[in-house]
């Protein structure tokens, strides 16, 4: 059975962290509400959920994906690129270390967030952000080559984190809003969708992805691909640079 490691959001959600967009106000129970929606979403099709325990004190906790990123059974703690946040840490790896899985962490100098790191097939595409920088990712490379990952460096200026500009389909292509892409020309196959919320998509299985419910264009282009495509309503975590991938990490058999 798949797992989802998934935090509560803070009280304080609205004080998170940002860096390309401005502060609007963001609504704390309708927050609420649609993280309730997005872990509904993978409960109801069979996935065993791993709640860590809330943490009031960080209000970016939410995003759990940036504090640890799983390749098979080896699970990378992280080390947040913004100060404010290396706090969340400690109790993700509490979940971890309960999930059985092999743990070893990335440490000063390097930084790294979860949100830059995207896999596809045994090949890993890092973003060198604001977030993630190259002792970072030097560390990461030093622990896949061996387990046979590819880690491949990509750059990122436009949005905060890799995934905030690319994700991928099942089948490996890249897709994402043109306008947020900092290169391309970098991956083998990329598609351009038509709408900015509909650049991140999370893989359910080989048939299924999860994606904002702010992208019915988007939507609608991968349903004529032939996938099964399930939205949930996020609106208050993309105030806060977020989106369907940051919200959980996935864990799969």
């Amino acid at each position: 059975m798949p797992r989802l490691i998934v935090r509560p959001p803070s009280s304080r959600l609205a004080d998170g962290e940002l860096t390309h967009l401005d502060r609007v106000p963001v609504d704390a129970a309708l927050a609420r509400a649609q993280w309730d929606g997005y872990v509904e979403a993978f409960r109801s099709r069979g996935w065993e959920i791993l709640e860590a325990e809330a943490a009031d004190d960080q209000p970016d906790g939410v995003f759990v994906e940036d504090a640890v990123i799983v390749f098979g059974d080896l699970a990378v703690l992280a080390r947040a690129g913004a100060v404010s946040r290396r706090g969340e840490r400690d109790t993700i790896a509490r979940v971890v270390a309960a999930s059985g899985l092999e743990t070893v962490e990335i440490v000063e100098p390097g930084t790294l967030d979860g949100g830059d790191v995207l896999k596809v097939g045994r090949t890993v595409y890092v973003g060198a952000s604001s977030r993630t920088n190259a002792a970072g990712i030097a560390q990461l490379a030093a622990l896949l080559d061996a387990r046979g990952w590819t880690v491949v460096t990509r750059p990122v200026e436009r949005v905060l984190h890799l995934k905030s500009g690319v994700t991928a389909l099942p089948d490996g292509t890249i897709v994402g809003y043109e306008p947020l892409v900092d290169d391309r020309e970098g991956y083998a196959a990329f598609a351009a969708v038509p709408e900015e919320h509909g650049t991140a998509v999370v893989v359910l299985d080989e048939r299924t992805v999860l994606m904002s419910a702010d992208a019915p264009r988007t939507a609608e282009l991968w349903r004529g691909r032939g996938l099964d495509v399930v939205t949930v309503p996020i609106s208050e975590f993309e105030k806060l640079e977020g989106c369907v991938t940051c919200l959980s990490v996935r864990l799969r058999d």
